[in-house]
């Protein structure tokens, strides 16, 4: 249940907010005010987020991560082989860009790498490793989510496009709302052009759980960190204490789902409104969707792609897909 009181959000955001933070205010007390509350995964990677990220891919129970590079580093010079030279590498949701390193070796002909991710620190720190690493490879990063447009210089406007899609972020939407997302990717690269998509497949929940509910609790700590962004950003009064971190097997949809917990029935401000949690009450905070791959290929054929090569690693838990975009 929410309260409001006579102050307006529209008036206190727009005088005191910038444009993004209007956006994250908007969307977490939209989210807080449905019947079954959830915050969009989306706003996890401030800074802190970010790292925290970063921390996970690291851990023992973390095996997408791993297991996707060792299936990058067996196949990029097949990868390479299909790039036309002059090529643009178009990454979505970069992050720190590691993996992408991989590609980047392995196809000595490109013109650019565009990577376009929600955080400006991950960015830079990226930007700045690969001017070390790779002097000679132009960079123009992108701030802004997966379909922002791509301001480049005017000679690099028509060059042929590679999107690289990994981390198997797929996976945090609707099957319908991830074909969705494809084929606007093939739209915004163009006809004929292909993208390498990282995507996690089905297996015992026994691997599945753990590698979103980590015994050192730095998923929890990822999972929380929202809260802690709202109280920093959005003036808002949660305390981390009263909550806690779930990772639940939904087998009916195929996912893995990430929930914060209310411990105790407790009340929370945020900006001028107020909302109510019952003890027990979950926030949905994210999905990670789980293909079998003739699922994804098929999902992937009603977004306008045909499948080029698909691999996966010894113990079939992860998958990388080339595609070329080709909707007729």
């Amino acid at each position: 249940m929410m309260n409001t009181n006579d102050t307006s959000l529209a008036s206190r955001t727009a005088n005191d907010f910038s444009a993004d933070k209007m956006e994250f205010a908007a969307d977490v007390i939209a989210g807080l005010s449905q019947p079954r509350k959830s915050l969009s995964c989306r706003w996890f990677y401030d800074a802190r987020g970010s790292a925290l990220f970063e921390d996970i891919t690291e851990l023992p129970e973390y095996y997408p991560t791993r297991t996707e590079t060792l299936i990058l580093r067996a196949h990029a010079e097949e990868i390479a082989a299909r790039t036309k030279a002059g090529s643009l590498l178009v990454e979505y949701g970069s992050g720190s860009s590691r993996k992408t390193e991989i590609l980047l070796s392995a196809i000595a002909s490109l013109a650019a790498y565009v990577p376009i991710d929600v955080s400006d620190a991950a960015l830079e720190e990226a930007r700045v490793r690969l001017a070390e690493r790779m002097p000679d490879l132009r960079v123009f990063p992108v701030v802004g989510d997966f379909l922002a447009e791509i301001d480049l210089p005017k000679d690099l406007a028509r060059r042929p496009r590679l999107g690289f899609f990994p981390g198997s972020t797929i996976g945090n939407l609707t099957r319908s709302a991830a074909a969705d997302l494809l084929h606007t990717m093939g739209l915004r690269l163009g006809s004929s052009s292909r993208l390498v998509v990282g995507v996690d497949l089905v297996k015992d929940p026994a691997v599945l759980v753990p590698a979103y509910d980590d015994a050192q609790g730095v998923t929890a700590a990822f999972n929380l960190n929202l809260l802690t962004r709202i109280n920093r950003e959005l003036d808002g009064d949660f305390d981390l204490d009263q909550f806690r971190h779930e990772a639940i097997w939904n087998a009916g949809e195929s996912r893995i789902e990430m929930h914060l917990l209310s411990l105790r029935a407790q009340r929370v401000h945020i900006l001028d409104k107020t909302f109510e949690f019952g003890a027990g009450e979950h926030v949905h905070t994210e999905n990670s969707h789980k293909y079998s791959l003739d699922d994804f290929t098929a999902l992937a054929r009603r977004a306008g792609y045909r499948t080029l090569d698909r691999w996966v690693d010894d113990k079939s838990l992860f998958s990388v897909h080339d595609l070329v975009f080709d909707p007729a």
